[in-house]
């Protein structure tokens, strides 16, 4: 069958497993990846089935992960290199912001970097310091790398096999919370580009922009504001560099109100270039000041009181509600 159910950390081994199959070339690198399938069994059963050559355990060392994946790319290699939990990307910040990207933006494509990094991001699974972080805005304003993240799992099931497949370096962030969201995956699809972000609820009245973990938040309030009367729009923006500014606008346009919802910090968050953009190009289309519901400029907090913490159910709705009021 083409279309089957599956929950996101299913689809994204799914995903992976059809790219090991169809290119020698690719081959997997990380902490616990092989063996035990990783912390949170993404690559499960791929390690027994294609090889320790190709599914590596690697040392406790993102930087020499993310290091060696460079120089296999230089040898014909499209790398895949999973960060164990978010927070511990940045031992391997200097690898991935100074010779990745600069790689492939220097010489502007000429040396290609079919490097993936898959970074299971954001929070919500009541984990220690460092396991629940969002970087997303660190890579996005770094030229030379792009940026996805997937919300479901039929997008997780072909953006992780897009993003193997591309030349260009690209940071892959999986809501780890989300891991276990069961949705159909039509395996027989044509996928749309990755750089493309699509409405995955139509509406008139606000649009309730987001991504990644924070799509379902989303989702479930736009459920919720219908049933008083208000149509509201959803827009998933998959990809946060590059942005599909046209696919926004057009809906910034449509409804006149915009929300920006994200888990992480609201100054110099994405959600404040989103806003900018739009209200620069939609100025006399807007109905009211484009709005951002994220986390507070603090540190993630204990595990006990992250749900004070992430943007809530009620947070976007009174959001919608703030917007409505103009």
């Amino acid at each position: 069958m083409s279309v089957t159910t599956m929950t996101l950390g299913k689809a994204i081994n799914a995903g992976l497993r059809r790219a090991l199959e169809a290119d020698p070339k690719v081959l997997l690198a990380g902490e616990d990846i092989g063996k035990l399938g990783g912390v949170f069994r993404i690559t499960e059963g791929l390690q027994k089935d294609f090889g320790e050559d190709r599914v590596v355990d690697s040392p406790l060392a993102e930087s020499g992960i993310v290091g060696t994946a460079i120089g296999m790319a230089l040898r014909g290699y499209r790398p895949v290199c999973e960060i164990q939990f978010d927070g511990f990307v940045f031992p391997a910040f200097n690898q991935i912001t100074t010779q990745l990207s600069r790689m492939y933006g220097r010489t502007h494509g000429r040396t290609p970097m079919p490097v993936v990094i898959r970074i299971p991001t954001g929070g919500g699974i009541g984990s220690v310091e460092h396991h629940s972080e969002s970087p997303e805005t660190y890579f996005c304003h770094t030229p030379g790398l792009k940026v996805v993240s997937c919300s479901n799992p039929n997008d997780a099931y072909w953006m992780i096999q897009q993003a193997i497949a591309s030349s260009d370096p690209v940071i892959f962030l999986e809501p780890k919370r989300r891991y276990h969201d069961k949705g159909e995956v039509d395996t027989s699809m044509a996928p749309p580009p990755l750089h493309q972000a699509k409405i995955v609820r139509s509406g008139t009245d606000v649009t309730l922009l987001s991504w990644g973990p924070m799509v379902k938040t989303c989702l479930e309030a736009a459920e919720i504001a219908a049933e008083e009367g208000r149509n509201v729009e959803v827009v998933d923006l998959r990809t946060l560099s590059p942005i599909d500014t046209p696919t926004l606008l057009a809906s910034a346009r449509r409804t006149g109100r915009v929300v920006v919802v994200h888990e992480a910090y609201k100054t110099l968050g994405l959600g404040a270039e989103l806003a900018a953009r739009i209200s620069q190009e939609c100025y006399f289309e807007l109905e009211a000041p484009v709005l951002r519901v994220t986390a507070p400029d603090i540190a993630y907090p204990p595990s006990r009181v992250e749900e004070d913490y992430l943007p809530t159910l009620d947070r976007v709705l009174d959001a919608v509600d703030e917007s409505l009021s103009y």
